[in-house]
């Protein structure tokens, strides 16, 4: 074991005044699992998280009228600095990342400011091309402001509190599971082709849910931490049998390509930066959000002074990595949520095995045709795995609030905090006819529910005394 690694378990042992969740772990944040256990883990968050990574570049680049040429480019280099971006999290380097088995991809948020700039950029007489140029030099120079957010999130200890970040992971827990019943009705394509829903999809998505579910309760340790695997593999040979995957999409990939950074170009202008600013911050909310969960569900604390050291690694992390992913002609970058989901199932929450995540995800990014196989993987089989996987992250938020008891005050917070979260989530349209400022900000219900709970934290009478400060080894060492 490196030195600094167990300096930090040293450390961690004398951390005072947190707050620690009940977890049935096999392996903690500093266990090594053997490298077998580690492979077969890994791609389990691989095929949890493949889909969320490449969905928004496919979504921006049709927008905007991309070639497929360019578009098989983007959506490589988004699984390429995945990886790398994971592996910056896991590892830590110096202050930067989280050293929690957190996952780096691309981020959701930006979908609508990206091709909101993008077309506009078209529109004015620019190619494609010079569109994606102003798109990657705002994703650059906006990421500076998560940057700058995160060497002063320790002042936050009075307002980012359990009650609100285990408000803020509930409703990332209860958002995804939107995601996932569709994803097991068949997905988009099924809405357009009429068969979404039907009992052939709901079959196949059941069973894979039934699987991942009964191999999670199994008192074996390696049926359960291959749960979600078995049940991915089975859907998908099932669907082959169905007749329901389709490879055609195979043949146009090439077998490996090399990172080219800043192939667009970089281009910016303060009116297309503006909404990236303020998405940036809201990604940092999320980011909290995301690493309190992964750190309740590895069973590490959720307060204190190791828990926000680790939030304000993990948000300069996801700042510097939406900064590489932008130089490496893809979009920013955050920490995503599907993984959490994935060590409550497992029981496996060591870091070493995001070093095997990053490993695939960049392998996949190098060689598309790997990439490919993964992207056939029919919608019901990715639902019925992961629906109970975004449920379980809910119910890692609700330990967290309740892990410091639920009094009337808390209640109030959740409860508004939820209602308004869920409610943008629920009913979108809402926001349909308002500013664009307003929509960017309030149309995630991770924002909405977040800015709800530490607006209510703070005016609300009754707030907690602040954490009494424990001396910090190694700002005394620095």
């Amino acid at each position: 074991m490196a030195q600094a690694d167990r300096e930090n378990i040293v450390e961690e042992t004398k951390e005072a005044e947190t707050v620690r969740i009940d977890s049935e772990l096999l392996y903690g944040l500093h266990d090594r699992p053997s490298f077998g256990e580690s492979t077969i883990v890994a791609i389990q968050h691989v095929m949890a998280s493949f889909v969320g990574i490449i969905t928004p570049p496919l979504l921006i680049s049709n927008a905007l009228g991309v070639d497929a040429l360019n578009t098989s480019i983007i959506i490589s280099m988004s699984l390429f600095m995945s990886g790398v971006c994971t592996f910056i999290q896991c590892r830590r380097f110096g202050p930067v990342g989280s050293g929690l088995l957190s996952l780096q991809g691309t981020s959701f948020a930006f979908l609508g400011p990206i091709i909101g700039v993008g077309v506009a950029t078209i529109d004015a007489g620019s190619t494609p091309e010079q569109a994606l140029a102003l798109i990657f030099g705002c994703c650059f120079f906006g990421s500076s402001v998560e940057i700058l957010l995160s060497q002063f999130l320790h002042l936050g200890q009075r307002i980012i509190t359990p009650v609100v970040s285990g408000t803020v992971v509930m409703i990332i827990g209860l958002s995804l599971i939107r995601t996932g019943i569709t994803s097991l009705a068949g997905g988009a394509a099924a809405q357009a082709g009429g068969t979404y829903g039907s009992v052939q999809n709901l079959l196949l998505g059941g069973m894979v849910l039934a699987i991942v579910v009964a191999l999670t309760l199994s008192p074996n340790r390696y049926l359960r931490m291959g749960a979600i695997a078995i049940g991915l593999i089975i859907g998908y040979l099932v669907a082959l049998a169905l007749g329901i995957v389709n490879f055609g999409a195979l043949n146009e990939l090439p077998l490996f390509r090399l990172p080219i950074p800043m192939r667009f170009g970089f281009d910016v202008t303060f009116a297309a930066l503006a909404p990236f600013l303020i998405l940036y911050l809201i990604t940092a909310i999320e980011t909290i959000g995301d690493l309190t969960a992964t750190s309740a569900v590895s069973g590490e604390p959720v307060k204190g002074n190791i828990y926000f050291r680790r939030i304000k690694g993990g948000v300069l992390g996801d700042g510097i990595n939406s900064a590489l992913a932008a130089v490496f002609n893809t979009f920013p970058n955050t920490t995503f949520s599907q993984n959490n989901g994935v060590i409550q199932m497992t029981g496996v929450g060591s870091r070493y095995v995001g070093f095997f995540v990053a490993g695939i995800f960049a392998l996949l990014g190098l060689f598309p045709l790997l990439g490919g196989v993964l992207q056939a993987i029919p919608q019901p089989v990715l639902g019925g795995a992961t629906i109970v996987m975004f449920g379980s992250i809910a119910v890692a938020g609700l330990n967290i609030v309740a892990s410091t008891g639920l009094d009337r005050r808390s209640a109030v917070i959740v409860a508004v905090s939820l209602a308004l979260g869920l409610g943008v989530v629920y009913s979108p349209e809402i926001l349909a006819d308002k500013p664009p400022l307003i929509r960017n900000v309030f149309s995630s219900g991770i924002s909405t529910g977040g800015l709800t709970a530490i607006l209510l934290n703070i005016i609300l009478p009754g707030r907690p005394p602040a954490p009494r400060r424990t001396p910090d080894p190694a700002a005394a060492e620095a």
